[in-house]
């Protein structure tokens, strides 16, 4: 399958919707024709898009480089940190601009979606830094230094199709199928499916087709492409025969499976993402498998050659047992024209070479003494009949041997194809970043991990509705609890406190009795006074403080749903059991923070085994606070799992 005109028109639009403000964190390598951009932005969750030859879509996997990319290295070199702040289409033919920009500097990824495909890096000015395939055809050459320049457009715009458009159909004797997809650059799956919506035979001779079919088809066509385009689907994927594809809209194809998704841009990841890893599969297992063939053929011709042998040797053992019977048939000697015919039977004869004499049978020649007994020239037959024997056992060997190196090589390959995987995306909050929680009265609180997400807290996230707090104690992160109103929530502001205190030093180093205050945003200041330097993370805090004392050093760990998917939350013991369906407390002291999180991970499985083993160790030390802790209660919630 291959994206349509229409299709791209709706990808285009979706994906600069929801870039708006991204910038490219990083670039990942999936096959020589595929390309993972990792989009990041301040506030929202990462996105993560798929460049290929086949296509664009956002993915929700990644897939392990299959093969090195060779465009990978130059883009990272120039568009990381980059915004992509514009994508457009050509037309409506299969070809995207993907404008990024920023620290003076703008280039422009251009994407074919037709043929083979390719990836183009230009200049602003459209001139070819790097790509995927070097192109000389008659119409136009692409190459390093050269200017990109687009392939002739072919047809009409189907978006601007009108019945007048229809006059050279009703000249021709062409099927209306094939003249309306190439007439307006449509694939056949599209041109069919706006045939069978105006209840027009596709196969119809183009010169009989009425006016009143080609309002049809007119109307039909605006009512698909106007679906496709703007967003208005029923997305579904096909099952025809042994093929797959993704339809944006329901479709009538006879004979086929259909089933409905949640997304058409979801529909192109689980279908384009199947097709690259097939793709990797075989690649990974192409050089075996050629092997495999080699050596499988190589077992063929010894199969062969042991019948053969086979059928040589039973045949000089016959010639042989027939000689032992000359003797009572009063046949005196190989040259008595009787035992000349009974040796034609058997496909022998005498023969001479250079005065050497020979019994050929068939084509094999043992050298005899013609003058000899019967006995004595079947006793020469019959040692021949064993090499040829001894033959096939040398045969048998190699046969084994080859077999036993083909059950080898399938095995690596089969391993080769098990390492071809694909790992799915967390989604995450933008908060996820930072410490966090939700307090009892539903507010956000972050916190940060160290300097540099202290300050982006500060210089990014605070808001002229929220409260910063510290604890008065060195080493302290910040925590700004999120849009606080009017009538000032205190369980939210003492639990916010407390947190603030766990997550400083005093947890580290068990100092307990510490407090923390709390001020308005207007009361930091982001530069340091005049003549003097603060450290990356640190802030001026001036005016009235306002103290609260943490009433002690616990925390609690819980599952959270939220947003239709599972995270693990660390804060104050009281919000964490009003809201988390189940939980466990901690306090300082006890075992090193990755102990504390296995076990913490053993006893949530113990609470709810299916949710918990969604997480790994790792997502129980990124909440834990630094330092040793231990449990000391752990318990399921009155809150039920969806």
């Amino acid at each position: 399958m291959g994206l349509a005109g229409i299709e791209l028109a709706f990808l285009v639009k979706e994906i600069s919707d929801q870039t708006s403000d991204y910038y490219v964190n990083n670039i990942y390598s999936i096959n020589q024709n595929s390309i993972l951009f990792k989009l990041h932005h301040p506030e929202k969750p990462d996105l993560f898009l798929v460049v290929s030859s086949i296509g664009i879509w956002f993915t929700g996997i990644k897939i392990e480089a299959l093969e090195p990319n060779k465009l990978v290295k130059r883009l990272r070199d120039d568009l990381l940190r980059l915004k992509l702040n514009k994508i457009e289409q050509i037309g409506v033919e299969r070809i995207a601009y993907l404008r990024f920009s920023g620290f003076d500097k703008e280039f422009v990824l251009i994407c074919e979606f037709f043929g083979d495909g390719n990836i183009l890096l230009c200049n602003k000015d459209l001139k070819v830094l790097a790509l995927l395939h070097s192109i000389e055809v008659r119409h136009r050459e692409l190459h390093v230094g050269s200017t990109y320049v687009p392939p002739p457009q072919k047809g009409l715009n189907i978006f601007d199709i009108t019945p007048d458009n229809f006059a050279e159909l009703k000249t021709v004797s062409t099927p209306i199928a094939k003249w309306f997809g190439r007439t307006f650059g449509l694939p056949t799956k599209y041109a069919e499916e706006i045939l069978r919506t105006a209840k027009i035979n596709s196969e119809l001779n183009g010169q009989s087709i009425t006016d009143d079919d080609i309002s049809s088809i007119v109307s039909a066509a605006k009512t698909i492409t106007g679906n496709v385009v703007s967003g208005n689907h029923t997305p579904v994927i096909v099952k025809s025969g042994e093929n797959l594809d993704v339809y944006p809209v329901v479709v009538s194809i006879p004979d086929s499976e259909q089933e409905s998704i949640p997304s058409f841009m979801e529909g192109l990841d689980k279908i384009f993402s199947k097709i690259i890893l097939e793709k990797g599969k075989e690649t990974r297992s192409g050089s075996l498998d050629k092997k495999i063939a080699d050596l499988q053929s190589r077992i063929d011709e010894q199969g062969k050659a042991i019948i053969s042998v086979k059928e040589k040797s039973e045949k000089i053992s016959n010639v042989a047992k027939i000689l032992f019977t000359f003797s009572s048939q009063g046949i005196t000697s190989l040259t008595d024209p009787a035992a000349t015919e009974i040796l034609r039977t058997q496909s022998a004869e005498l023969v001479k070479e250079r005065g050497v004499p020979f019994l050929k049978i068939n084509d094999e020649k043992i050298q005899i003494k013609p003058e000899s007994s019967f006995p004595a020239i079947a006793s020469t037959l019959y040692n021949e009949a064993k090499k040829q024997s001894s033959a096939i056992e040398s045969i048998e060997a190699l046969k084994r041997k080859n077999q036993k190196e083909i059950d080898k090589l399938k095995s690596q390959a089969q391993e080769n194809k098990k390492a071809v995987f694909f790992t799915e995306f967390k989604k995450k909050e933008w908060f996820e970043r930072y410490r966090w929680f939700f307090t009892s009265d539903g507010l956000l609180a972050i916190g940060g991990r160290d300097s540099s997400s202290n300050s982006a807290i500060i210089r990014k996230q605070l808001g002229k509705n929220d409260k910063v707090f510290h604890a008065e104690i060195f080493g302290s992160p910040f925590f700004v609890v999120k849009d606080i109103p009017e009538s000032l929530p205190f369980d939210s502001l003492n639990e916010v406190a407390q947190a603030t205190v766990c997550f400083s030093r005093a947890w580290r180093e068990a100092m307990h009795g510490m407090s923390a205050y709390w001020i308005n945003p207007d009361q930091v200041r982001k530069g340091a006074p005049s003549g003097q330097f603060l450290s990356r993370g640190s802030f001026v805090l001036e005016g009235h403080r306002n103290f609260i004392k943490a009433n002690n050093l616990r925390l609690a760990v819980g599952i959270l749903y939220h947003d239709e998917r599972y995270l693990i939350m660390c804060g104050p013991p009281e919000p964490v059991k009003k809201i988390c369906i189940c939980y466990a407390v901690i306090e300082p002291g006890g075992s090193d923070i990755t102990d504390t999180a296995k076990r913490l991970r053993v006893e949530f499985i113990k609470l709810q085994e299916d949710i918990a083993k969604q997480f790994d160790i790792d997502d129980f030390v990124r909440a834990l606070p630094a330092g040793e802790s231990h449990i000391t209660e752990t318990g399921n919630t009155k809150v039920e799992s969806p």
